[in-house]
C-alpha cells in the first residue's frame, strides 16, 4: 500500500484495491514516512498509548525508592511501608498518591521485603524410589475401604489396588479383609498380571504387621520378600504418596458403590467386575506402555524360609531432633536433618538400615545421611 502511494496512486484507491478502510492506510504511512520500506518495523503495535495516561511519572518513583531507603535507614520509627512514605511525601509538600500506589510502584521495582512462594512443578511419580520416576520399575499401590453399608445389609469393606505407570487396577469386595486375604488376592492379581518391581502400603497392620511389637513384620511382608517383590509403606499422615491409590478409591466408589443400590455384596463384586473391565478398555494404551512385569511361577507357594528379596523400605519424616521410627525403634538419622522426608531402606541380610534425604525441590539427589544396626526377627510362619 505504502508503494503504491509512493508511486503516485491516490490512497483512496489503495484502499479501495486493497478492501482496507481509508484511516488504515494512512496509520501505515505514517508509519513509513520518512524512511525506505525495508528499515520500517511492519509489526503490529497495541492499540493504545506506549504508557498509560495514569501512570505515575518516573521522577515521582524514584522519590519513592529514595524516601523508603531514607526511612528505613533513618526514621526514628524504623517504619519505611507504603503509608510511612505517603505521610512523608505528605509532610514535604509533595502531592502523594494514594497508599495503594505506593505500594504497586515498591512492588514494580521490586522493593518490598515481603517474597512470594516459588510455586515449582511437582516432581514425577514415584520420584522417591530409584528407578520407577524414569519408567524401569513398576509399582502396586494397594489400600482397604472401610465401612460401607448396604441398606439393610450388611458392611462391605474393599480392598483396592492400582499400578503407578499402567494404571491396573483391582478391587475386592468382600465383608471383612483380613490378612490372609490379603495375600490371597495379592498372590491372584500378580499370578494373572505379574508381579510389579515394588508394592506399596499404608501402615495398616494387616499389612505391616503387629506393632506391638518392634522389629517384626507380617505375613504380608513376608510373602512379598518371597517373591522378591520390595514393600514399600507410606509415612504417617503424608498427603501426595498415596495419591494413586486414594484417588482409585473415590472413582471406584463414584462408579460404583454411589451409582448402584446394591442387595448384596454378590452385585457389588458383579457391577465391581464390569467397572474394572471397562476401564482396563480405556486404559489399554497406558498398561500396554508400561514396564514389563515379570511372570509369577506357575503353582507357586510360601515356604516359611524362601526369600528373594532382603529390602524392606520405610518412608518417614523425621522429628525435631532429627530421628526417625521405623519398625517401633527411633534411630538419630541427622541433627540437621529436622522434620524432613527419608527414605529408610531396611537390609536384612546385612542387618542394617540406611537413610537416605529426600526432596521434592531436589527429588534426584538423595544422599545418604546414615547407617544404623537393625535386627528383624523373621520368625518361622505358622501354617
Amino acid at each position: 500500500m505504502v508503494e503504491l502511494v509512493r508511486r503516485g496512486v491516490a490512497s483512496r484507491e489503495v484502499a479501495r484495491r486493497f478492501g482496507v478502510a481509508h484511516p488504515t492506510v494512512l496509520r501505515w504511512l505514517r508509519r513509513a514516512e520518512g524512511e525506505r520500506l525495508g528499515r520500517v518495523d511492519w509489526s503490529d503495535r497495541p492499540a493504545g498509548r506506549r504508557v498509560a495516561a495514569n501512570r505515575t511519572t518516573g521522577e515521582l518513583e524514584s522519590r519513592v525508592l529514595t524516601l523508603r531507603r531514607e526511612l528505613r535507614e533513618s526514621s526514628a520509627l524504623g517504619e519505611h511501608g507504603a503509608e510511612a512514605i505517603r505521610r512523608a511525601l505528605a509532610e514535604k509538600g509533595i502531592a502523594a498518591p494514594c497508599a495503594r500506589t505506593i505500594g504497586r510502584i515498591l512492588e514494580r521495582c521490586g522493593a518490598l521485603d515481603g517474597v512470594r512462594r516459588v510455586r515449582r512443578p511437582p516432581p514425577a511419580p514415584g520420584w522417591y524410589l530409584p528407578g520407577l520416576a524414569c519408567g524401569r520399575a513398576e509399582l502396586d499401590s494397594f489400600d482397604v475401604v472401610e465401612g460401607l453399608k448396604i441398606q439393610d445389609g450388611p458392611y462391605v469393606d474393599v480392598l483396592t489396588g492400582i499400578s503407578l505407570h499402567g494404571s491396573l487396577a483391582s478391587a475386592w469386595p468382600r465383608p471383612a479383609v483380613t490378612t490372609l486375604f490379603c495375600i490371597e488376592a495379592l498372590l491372584a492379581r500378580w499370578s494373572e498380571r505379574g508381579m510389579p518391581h515394588y508394592v506399596q502400603f499404608d501402615n495398616d497392620t494387616r499389612f505391616q504387621g503387629p506393632h506391638w511389637r518392634p522389629d517384626t513384620v507380617g505375613r504380608v511382608v513376608r510373602l512379598c520378600l518371597a517373591l522378591g517383590v520390595c514393600p514399600v509403606f507410606a509415612p504417617p499422615r503424608e498427603h501426595g504418596f498415596q495419591a494413586a491409590i486414594e484417588a482409585f478409591n473415590g472413582r471406584w466408589q463414584r462408579g460404583v458403590w454411589r451409582r448402584f443400590r446394591h442387595a448384596s455384596i454378590e452385585d457389588v463384586a458383579r457391577r465391581s467386575a464390569a467397572y474394572l473391565l471397562a476401564l482396563a478398555q480405556r486404559h489399554a494404551a497406558r498398561i500396554e506402555s508400561a514396564p514389563e512385569r515379570p511372570v509369577l511361577p506357575d503353582r507357586w507357594t510360601l515356604a516359611p524360609e524362601e526369600r528373594r528379596s532382603s529390602r524392606i523400605v520405610f518412608l518417614r519424616r523425621t522429628c525435631d531432633r532429627g530421628q526417625a521410627t521405623v519398625l517401633g525403634r527411633r534411630f538419630d538419622v541427622a541433627a540437621d536433618w529436622t522434620r524432613r522426608l527419608v527414605r529408610a531402606e531396611v537390609l536384612l541380610d546385612e542387618r542394617v538400615v540406611r537413610f537416605y534425604a529426600l526432596r521434592r525441590r531436589e527429588p534426584d539427589a538423595q544422599p545418604l545421611l546414615a547407617e544404623r544396626p537393625c535386627a528383624i526377627v523373621l520368625k518361622p510362619l505358622r501354617r
